[in-house]
């Protein structure tokens, strides 16, 4: 046998002893090595979650009425289970306001100038972020509020002079929203719209529950764990929705995702639950 070889042999031979005397302690060693660096990557992974105690939450039904023009309460229960939905994965409802056409329990009565007021109000005591969910008729030229009709510079205004550079998710849920996508874009806002600038959305009749987006957006809430990848399970849910019903043409929900958030405004820690196909032209990623 070779010198080399007979010194590797005696290696192999000491590292069999070692073994069998250290038995139990060498696994405790590294079984408990294992476990320090098991609860540091929790505790780094918690780290990263996001407190939304401390954000501003604005929730606005703006009709009453189906497409038909019957009275209709679609938008007012999106609101009103999309508010106890939010405060599953962390919001208040200290720090929430709600609105509606129908002088529902609990909420603010619709109206243009008194959302952009209360926002700015509620901002200066919860100053972490903005959460601002609308849900609506839409035309192209604006959302149906009441009896008047926001634009997308009224929005930009009330938003920016309320939010300001604040991480914000902001959802538009009407026919043609995706007008709004552009003037509320920001480097570290999130904006989900329920259809494309020249496109409907559906679900808005008088025998609907919900409208097809913000049932999309309540189904997809619990198994998301990040508004990014909320944003592309609702287009999924939507497109699917769509072609089982035969709606057309297609609304495309739109999601424009701020280079500063894209993998932020976390509340769970879960794999990404973004589709690995979203519908084309549905996501919009700011330049960064």
């Amino acid at each position: 046998m070779r010198k080399g070889t007979r010194l590797k042999a005696k290696f192999i031979a000491l590292g069999v002893v070692l073994a069998a005397a250290l038995g139990g302690a060498a696994l405790w060693f590294f079984d408990g090595a294992g476990s320090a660096v098991s609860k540091e990557a929790a505790k780094e992974t918690q780290s990263n979650l996001v407190d939304f105690s401390h954000w501003a939450v604005v929730l606005v039904a703006g009709d009453y009425r189906a497409h038909s023009g019957a009275p209709s309460k679609v938008f007012d229960n999106g609101r009103r289970d999309l508010a106890t939905a939010f405060t599953k994965i962390g919001f208040k409802r200290a720090n929430m306001l709600q609105f509606s056409v129908d002088y529902d329990d609990g909420t603010e009565h619709v109206a243009i100038p008194d959302i952009a007021s209360n926002l700015q109000t509620l901002t200066s005591r919860a100053k972490g972020g903005c959460l601002i969910y609308f849900t609506s008729h839409g035309t192209p030229t604006g959302m149906v509020m009441g009896d008047a009709l926001l634009s997308p510079a009224q929005m930009h205004d009330m938003v920016s002079n309320a939010c300001g550079s604040r991480p914000a998710v902001i959802v538009m849920s009407s026919c043609y929203s995706g007008q709004f996508v552009q003037p509320l874009q920001g480097d570290n806002r999130i904006i989900m719209t329920a259809a494309r600038p020249d496109r409907t959305s559906f679900g808005c009749g008088e025998m609907d529950h919900y409208t097809f987006f913000d049932d999309c957006f309540l189904r997809a809430l619990p198994m998301a764990g990040d508004f990014p990848g909320l944003g592309g399970l609702v287009q999924q849910c939507v497109t699917e929705r769509e072609r089982e019903t035969k709606a057309t043409p297609p609304s495309e929900p739109q999601v424009s995702v701020g280079p500063g958030v894209i993998f932020t405004l976390r509340w769970r820690d879960t794999p990404p639950a973004f589709p690995s196909a979203p519908p084309e032209g549905g996501l919009l990623r700011q330049p960064t």
